[in-house]
């Protein structure tokens, strides 16, 4: 017993002090020896011996017993008391703390007690730790406890030793069989809580083992596992309590990682030897039902960490190799897979480990296929919240587990996937992948390759139709997935495969939506043209053969679409040489799977491009085609007469080097091609005749050999075969084959038609190629699944000058007419005829030439009446007037037989039922004759035109009558009969007044036509209008109207002058200046027109009139003009490219005044040195003029700009000017290509045509360098 002193509390805490008192006490009350005694610091002491005796004695008080191991407790927390009492007596107190642990039932008693126990062992030395363990140990084993609350104590003291276990406490339990036997008695005692202590003894225990040894051997539990295990279960089935359910499962989680619950489950029906003669009678639940009931319980405990360390040794019992499919299939029959299920929807993915292992046990319960299968039919909604969750988190372990579960799911219970549900997990991987490719969140490759199958499955679901935006997500994951594929190809192949399969999945999916989801077509197109294709083509030696097979397997499920034949695609792939890539593949990988591949993809190919199923004959031969091009040539040269097999394999041949060679791509050298070509020919010519090869084949053979013998033709240095050459010619004329049906080559087109042989045979060629294809346009639409030759590619022949095809057009065209042929072929060619000069203006020359003037009037000698021919034939001689060169044209009586028909046809039309459309087009033409002889050609045809008496006085007719309408002109536009009419009068007249100065030079009097005195009276000779008339048409009349009179008095007015500035004398202006003054107020009305070319027509008109008076009338219009033109420049901010434009006519006024003898004084005013100013600074490079070169050419030149200041800017501004002009028509020059004439279907069309030759598009710096130069001229000679 230990005794304290009433004035501890008042010394002084020094260790001298405490050696002090130590010193003077001796014995303690019961006279026990000092040794015994230790000092506290509070000057105290305990008697050890009497502690003992105290704590030891079942009749002491709990009061005392208690309050003596709270001193001890206080004084053990005393570094020196502790020191003193472990250096000097270190095994004094562990037999009576053990004995008092033993002998009072009070639970604060044991409390302390196990207190002090476990504080001395953490102070102590190993041998104070295993001598605790030996005799709590050994009282466990003796069982003289038997199971009171004295016995839950030592347990529990047990317990707390083994967790702060100190070296191998195992060695210092000396019955260890004994221990385990009552321990593994209690454990079927109905005390929870003896059964959590004794639980959590046989985890430490086993858990301290499975440390040490690492295996099963060397320990007792071996003995007891089985029982250890049943009775283990049994509690976690019964109790209700989370710490005993922690202890149980943390003892199952340690037995199943030594391997004891494998050994359980291999010998379910064995038990522990010890029991089987009390328990063999009676009938054991299986271990496997007895574990799966166990863990429902602790899977809907509350407590989180309770149910993931369920979780986890469900992970442990199901990857245990002991565990059959068939045991798992118990765990899912007994709804465990539900039970997880519902644990992820409460959880909430709030607390990662327990998603985690849910989604473990999930994965591991898969395994069962069947009954797992209906679980997920519940749990799917589930999963979709946990996959969000888990997709957020870079490499989560469970990433893989989630998506292999809803990949499971979607696959085996479609039916119960919603769109939204689709749509929700595409966008989800889709965020996945870019995190990858971004580089925010990466992914394991395995989830890659998951993540593929999972969206596989999607779109194979047939909810996937009703989920619009999945295509949308289906895009960016396409591109995503082939990124991630190609940036990691080196490290993860097997993701290229899956990726793949992906693909081709996607596309066919495109077809499946209603409607046909293109964008996402496109987008898969595009991914195989941008990045695959450059890739595999590159790359083939380094890429591994399933991954080649993956991508020829794409892109032929591509090809093979019925409803859809991506022919730009098959252009793309032939275009990179596929077909010699191809070849490369089977040298590369010499298998039969790579073989079968590469002839079935080469099949689709030509079918794309050839049409009529073609490639099935590569695909028929595939088998017995070899793998090298030399060897397919060599099959060429086989007599296939009496072998089916030799003729399917020599058809592919032809194809395939037939599609390979309209992309140029070679498979051998042309030398060798040829020369296989020729024997083919001359070994199998009498099977072609006879029919046996199929037409389609011949049509192949005759390109094939056409395109060699071009070839050779350009080389000069490959040797042909006359015999070969001959033999298919016979084949061709005799057979008929149909050369231009399929698509050709453009060198062998072009040799073909340089064969004066076989010109009858390629005409009628001709005639059938234009029946086949219907014209519109420079389009034409095929009639048959095949491609024929385009209209660009014959457009081309007849354009060139090498070959015979524009004769054989018009021989075609002649003698259809001749022989009277059928007029829809007579049209047929007509419209062809039309569409090649359309697309190649230069055929047009080729086709005069070659005589098409006598072709065109033919037609109009035997089909004036026929509606059809006769504008079809208009439409072609229209086109060929507007396309060809002036040099092109002979001015024979061909030409004049058409105009004079044409003429005919005109009047009498037009006498009999107006100007109807198809008399406008005529008169169209005879513009255009008119116009072709300023340059000396077709004269007399435009004499025809010029001195018709009829066409006069129709002309002047409809003139006289339009005069007449007087304001109401104004309403008749080009929108009805009378405006039309008027407008191509007009348009008539002003090429009859640029004409007959060259077709008639001594009859044109300009002057007879400004008279007024006797206008009525007067009567010409040829087609003209007054100016009086002009006028009234250029004051009443429309916009058309006024613009093309305009034109004509600005035609007028230049003959006048030219005729003024030749023949002074003859001219005599002066005397009818009041009629020239009335002129010019008609023009001065039409100075601010909306139309600019009617604007600057007048502007130049009043100027030339006023020369002609040398002098000019003072009149405030002109000042007015002037005034608008020089505010608008001067203000600044206000000029711009549009805005000078706008003000041409208005600078041809100032330059007028600028020019006169006497300059009027307000012009001195208005440009004065700060207008000048304002003006110049408001210029730029960008926005001049020629017209504003000239203005300020004739202030120099009139004196008004004098400043050198305002020189030096405008030399600048012109130097910078220069340069803007030059890089301009250098890059005009670059990007200039020929202009396609469209043909005048309408006449709007016509007259557009047609006012262009009177006014061509000119550019804004068209006279703007001449004019510069004229300016610094101007300048020097000013100086």
């Amino acid at each position: 017993m230990y005794s304290i002193t009433s004035d501890h509390l008042h010394r002084p805490d020094s260790d001298q002090h405490l050696r002090h008192r130590q010193h003077l006490t001796t014995t303690c009350s019961q006279g026990h020896t000092s040794s015994l005694i230790l000092q506290t610091l509070e000057g105290g002491s305990i008697c050890l011996i009497c502690l003992s005796n105290l704590i030891s004695n079942p009749n002491s008080a709990t009061v005392h017993v208690s309050y003596a191991l709270s001193q001890l407790s206080q004084a053990i927390s005393q570094p020196n008391f502790l020191h003193n009492l472990l250096t000097y007596h270190p095994h004094f107190l562990v037999s009576p703390l053990v004995t008092a642990i033993s002998l009072f039932e009070d639970e604060a008693i044991a409390k302390q007690t196990i207190d002090l126990v476990l504080e001395l062992c953490r102070s102590g030395s190993c041998e104070v730790y295993g001598e605790f363990v030996a005799r709590v140990s050994d009282r466990l084993s003796s069982g003289e406890l038997a199971w009171s609350r004295r016995q839950v104590y030592m347990l529990h003291c047990l317990g707390v030793l083994l967790d702060s276990q100190k070296n191998d406490p195992y060695t210092y339990i000396k019955d260890k069989d004994a221990l385990y036997l009552n321990l593994v008695t209690g454990l079927q005692l109905p005390s929870e809580e003896i059964q959590g202590e004794i639980l959590f003894v046989l985890y430490k225990i086993c858990s301290i083992r499975h440390a040490l040894l690492g295996d099963t051997n060397g320990d007792v539990v071996c003995g007891h596992s089985s029982l250890i295990l049943r009775l283990s279960l049994e509690a976690l089935l019964k109790t209700q309590r989370d710490d005993v359910r922690m202890n149980c499962i943390a003892l199952l989680s340690v037995l199943a990682r030594r391997g004891f619950l494998e050994n359980a489950f291999e010998d379910n029906n064995e038990a522990d030897n010890f029991m089987e003669t009390t328990e063999h009678e009676v009938e054991k639940t299986p271990l496997n039902l007895l574990f799966a009931e166990a863990v429902k319980a602790p899977l809907l405990s509350s407590d989180s960490e309770v149910q993931t360390a369920t979780l986890d040794l469900i992970v442990l019992y199901l990857s245990c190799g002991g565990v059959s499919e068939k045991e798992v299939q118990v765990l899912v029959e007994e709804n465990i897979a539900d039970y997880v299920f519902e644990i992820l929807r409460l959880s909430g993915c709030i607390k990662d480990s327990l998603v985690t292992s849910s989604l473990q046990v999930l994965d591991l319960l898969s395994v069962a296929e069947v009954p797992f299968k209906q679980r997920l039919a519940f749990g799917f909604t589930t999963m979709v919240p946990v996959l969000r969750y888990v997709a957020e988190v870079p490499f989560h372990p469970a990433q893989l587990q989630s998506l292999k579960i809803i990949s499971e799911c979607v696959s085996n219970c479609p039916g119960i996937i919603s769109s939204s549900n689709i749509e929700e997990i595409s966008l989800i991987t889709a965020g996945m992948l870019k995190k990858h490719i971004d580089g925010d969140a990466n992914m394991f490759p395995e989830t890659f390759t998951v993540v593929c199958s999972t969206l596989v499955a999607l779109i194979k679901s047939p909810s996937s139709h009703g989920a619009p935006s999945i295509a949308k997500s289906l895009e960016d994951i396409s591109r995503y997935t082939i990124t991630i594929c190609l940036s990691y190809y080196g490290e993860h192949l097997f993701q290229m495969l899956h990726s793949l399969y992906l693909l081709k999945v996607a596309y066919e999916y495109s077809f499946e939506i209603r409607p046909n989801y293109t964008v996402l077509r496109d987008c898969i197109l595009d991914i195989c043209v941008t990045k695959l294709l450059p890739w595999v083509s590159t790359s083939i030696n380094e890429i591994d053969e399933d991954i080649a097979l993956g991508v020829l397997e794409l892109f032929q499920s591509i090809l093979i679409q019925s409803d859809f034949q991506p022919k730009e695609f098959a252009d793309v792939l032939v275009s990179s040489s596929w077909f010699g890539f191809s070849f490369g593949c089977l040298g590369l990988f010499p298998t039969e799977k790579m073989k079968w591949r590469v002839y079935f993809l080469l099949g689709s190919i030509v079918d794309v491009i050839v049409g009529n199923d073609s490639g099935q004959s590569v695909r028929d031969a595939a088998s017995h085609l070899p793998a090298d091009p030399m060897d397919l040539l060599f099959l060429l040269g086989q007599k296939g007469a009496h072998n089916q097999e030799v003729l399917c394999c020599q058809s592919a041949v032809l194809l395939i080097l037939y599609t390979s060679s309209l992309y140029d791509d070679r498979l051998a050298d042309d030398r060798m091609v040829l020369a296989s070509l020729e024997q083919y020919i001359l070994l199998n010519s009498s099977e072609i005749l006879s029919g046996i090869i199929k037409p389609l084949i011949t049509e192949v053979l005759i390109n094939l050999y056409a395109l060699y013998r071009g070839l050779a033709k350009i080389t000069y240095q490959i040797p042909y075969s006359q015999d070969a050459e001959n033999s298919l010619f016979h084949l061709v004329t005799e057979k008929g084959t149909e050369i231009l049906s399929t698509r050709t080559h453009r060198t062998a087109l072009k040799w073909l038609f340089q064969q004066e042989r076989i010109c009858k045979y390629l005409s009628s060629q001709i005639l059938r190629w234009c029946r086949t294809c219907i014209v519109y346009g420079n389009q034409i639409v095929v009639c048959n699944d095949t491609e024929p030759v385009s209209i660009k590619e014959i457009a081309e022949l007849v354009a060139s000058e090498d070959n015979y095809a524009a004769k054989l057009v018009v021989c075609l065209l002649r003698e259809l007419l001749e022989e009277n042929g059928h007029e829809d072929d007579i049209v047929l060619i007509l419209n062809m005829t039309v569409s090649v000069i359309t697309l190649f203006p230069a055929a047009s020359g080729q086709l005069c030439l070659n005589g098409i003037s006598l072709a065109i009037q033919n037609v109009y000698r035997y089909h004036s009446s026929y509606g059809e021919i006769f504008n079809a034939n208009c439409q072609l001689f229209f086109t060929i007037l507007q396309s060809v060169s002036s040099e092109s044209l002979s001015d024979d009586e061909d030409w004049l037989a058409v105009a004079t028909e044409l003429m005919r046809y005109l009047i009498s039309t037009i006498t009999e039922n107006g100007c109807t459309q198809e008399a406008l087009l005529v008169m169209g033409i005879l513009c255009l004759i008119l116009h072709h002889s300023l340059h000396q050609v077709l004269l007399e045809a435009s004499k025809t035109i010029l001195l018709n008496t009829r066409l006069i006085a129709l002309i002047n007719k409809t003139i006289h009558d339009a005069c007449l309408k007087g304001p109401a002109l104004y309403d008749h536009d080009e929108a009805t009969q009378t405006g039309e009419c008027l407008i191509f009068c007009l348009l008539l007249n002003y090429f009859c007044l640029r004409s007959v100065r060259a077709v008639l030079p001594g009859i044109e009097d300009a002057q007879n036509l400004l008279d007024s005195e006797n206008r009525n009276q007067q009567s010409f000779f040829y087609i003209s209008i007054h100016c009086h008339d002009l006028c009234r048409l250029l004051h009443f009349g429309s916009t058309p109207v006024k613009l093309l009179s305009s034109y004509c008095l600005l035609e007028l007015f230049q003959r006048i002058t030219d005729q003024k500035s030749k023949e002074p004398d003859k001219v005599k202006v002066k005397q009818n200046t009041h009629h020239i003054r009335s002129i010019i107020s008609i023009l001065q009305g039409s100075i601010f027109h909306s139309d600019i070319r009617v604007a600057t027509n007048c502007a130049l008109c009043i100027s030339m009139a006023v020369d002609w008076e040398q002098q000019v009338e003072t009149n405030n219009w002109y000042r007015l003009i002037t005034e608008e033109l020089v505010m608008t420049l001067a203000v600044s901010g206000r000029v711009s490219k549009s805005i000078m434009i706008h003000h041409k006519p208005a600078v041809e006024i100032a330059v007028l005044m600028l020019k006169q003898q006497q300059v009027p004084e307000w012009i001195s005013n208005m440009f004065d040195d700060s207008c000048i100013s304002g003006i110049i600074q408001n210029l730029s490079a960008s926005n001049i003029t020629r017209e504003m070169v000239m203005l300020f050419r004739e202030l120099i030149r009139s004196g008004h700009l004098k400043d050198s200041k305002h020189i030096a800017c405008l030399n600048q501004l012109f130097q910078a000017c220069r340069k803007r002009v030059y890089s301009e028509d250098v890059k005009d020059d670059e990007t200039e290509g020929k202009k396609m004439v469209v043909f005048p279907d309408e006449l709007g069309k016509v007259y557009e045509v047609i006012i262009n030759l009177i006014a061509p598009e000119s550019s804004l710096n068209e006279g703007l360098l001449e004019e510069i130069e004229v300016f610094c001229e101007t300048l020097m000679e000013s100086e």
